[in-house]
């Protein structure tokens, strides 16, 4: 008899990395800028999410976003 619980295999692996993303982007479709409200973009590099509009940049720590403005990096022109 064979216990699947002890060894996920792929398929286990790629569904848990779907709903994973899934709930990342409602996350992010949730989230605004705490300074004007305005929806944000994600940037993948920097990992940060960019509010256009306040021209800031809140981080992205162990995949929590630090909605902070007193965090938030100020984004150059």
């Amino acid at each position: 008899m064979t216990d699947k619980t002890a060894t996920p295999d792929k398929t286990d692996a790629d569904s848990s990395r779907q709903t994973y993303r899934r709930a990342s982007g409602q996350l992010l479709e949730m989230l605004v800028c705490p300074l004007t409200h305005a929806k944000l973009q994600y940037d993948i590099e920097t990992q940060e999410l960019v509010s256009e509009r306040a021209r800031l940049a809140y981080p992205i720590r162990d995949g929590i976003p630090i909605m902070l403005v007193e965090e938030a990096r100020i984004l150059d022109d």
